[in-house]
């Protein structure tokens, strides 16, 4: 049985996890952390979660063992819950939105010492979206215009999405683009003649949409649209979970959600 602790225990991504974190047979939750000053701290997390007590309380810090912790927080947070992970020699799993390249380094210099799984998106269908859009662009080649659009609800804190720039990623890997020359965000004014290698990226924040992404690669007389749209927080949840039961046992280094689900 693979000992779980989750950071962000009490957010809406953190609640799904813990529930079916204990529902899973091969999964045990030894902690729930949250940051400080958070509502919860001292609450039974199994109550928070309508899952009934459980006897383990939301903390500020892990006192429990665990050998995965499953993080979904805020960029600072994640970065001290790698540095504890570090220190506890305890694998990592990333979901938090919003990171920087600091970030980014932050994590690497983590993966040295304990295995790290950073996905922007946990959900089964997003990453099998990521291949299909990197595909899609090195075929079209360059006489198809390409741009992203993400949907979010109206609490998501950073934009774009996470998930968005990874496609924006994918599609200058595969295209020999660069992200800080060939991405834009949005447009205003007088823009011009659009650029051929430009890749547009927009953010929308609506309602209580939990996820949509679009593809829309456009040619002169035919469109290609590739879409993926999040019903439910379980989708990622249970990516997140997959993730966890992949990474237990791994060696230091980076990891992706691609490599879990090849596995």
């Amino acid at each position: 049985m693979i000992k779980i602790a989750i950071n962000g225990a009490c957010g809406r991504m953190g609640i799904r996890i813990v529930t079916l974190t204990l529902e899973d047979q091969e999964l045990r939750l030894t902690a729930a952390l949250e940051r400080p000053g958070h509502p919860a701290l001292g609450q039974d997390i199994g109550t928070i979660a309508a899952c009934g007590e459980t006897g383990i309380k939301v903390t500020e810090t892990l006192d429990a063992p665990a050998q995965v912790l499953i993080d979904f927080s805020s960029p600072e947070s994640t970065m001290n819950t790698a540095e504890m992970c570090v220190t506890k020699n305890i694998a990592l799993i990333v979901g938090t939105t919003g990171l920087t390249a600091r970030h980014h380094e932050k994590i690497q210099h983590a993966s040295q010492y304990i295995p790290c799984l950073v996905s922007p998106n946990m959900s089964v269908g997003v990453n099998t979206l990521l291949d299909l859009v990197s595909r899609a662009a090195g075929m079209l080649g360059k006489d198809f215009d390409i741009e992203i659009l993400e949907t979010h609800h109206r609490f998501k804190k950073d934009a774009p999405s996470g998930t968005a720039l990874r496609i924006a990623e994918r599609i200058c890997e595969a295209t020999n683009r660069k992200m800080d020359k060939d991405v834009v965000y949005g447009r205003y004014g007088i823009t011009g003649e659009r650029p051929t290698n430009q890749i547009g990226v927009h953010a929308i924040r609506s309602g209580d949409v939990i996820g949509d992404h679009t593809v829309i690669f456009g040619g002169l007389g035919e469109r290609i649209e590739i879409t993926h749209k999040a019903h439910t927080r379980d989708t990622f949840a249970c990516g997140a979970i997959r993730a966890a039961k992949f990474i237990a046992h791994k060696p230091p280094g980076i990891y992706s959600l691609s490599d879990a689900l090849q596995s």
